[in-house]
């Protein structure tokens, strides 16, 4: 069963403009590396230079294991630290943001 996570993370002041060009197309190899790693969708918002992400997945922990070593994450990764004020490293178990209420 899939579940939703959300994610936070700020961008380097003045990164904004560059973050929005990098993301109008994503390499077709990072595609493929998220969705074999379980992710069936992720929307991000960006408020200044905070970015909220929203990302549906089928298992948090397994997405993290997967994409930690893959080739085409790590190159994404490396594009991404160039934007962003502390870079992923990876070394969580993938729940995200504790959740503090829902309106059912």
């Amino acid at each position: 069963m899939a579940v939703e996570i959300a994610l936070h993370t700020v961008l380097k002041p003045g990164a904004q403009a560059r973050y929005d060009e990098v993301h109008a197309v994503i390499p077709e190899e990072l595609d493929r590396a998220l969705r074999e790693a379980g992710v069936l969708g992720w929307r991000i918002w960006r408020d200044g230079q905070h970015l909220f992400h929203l990302v549906r997945v089928e298992d948090p922990a397994h997405m993290r294991r997967t994409l930690r070593d893959h080739p085409a994450n790590q190159v994404w990764q490396q594009r991404m630290a160039e934007l962003l004020e502390v870079a992923d490293d990876y070394d969580d178990d993938g729940r995200g943001l504790p959740m503090v209420w829902e309106l059912p």
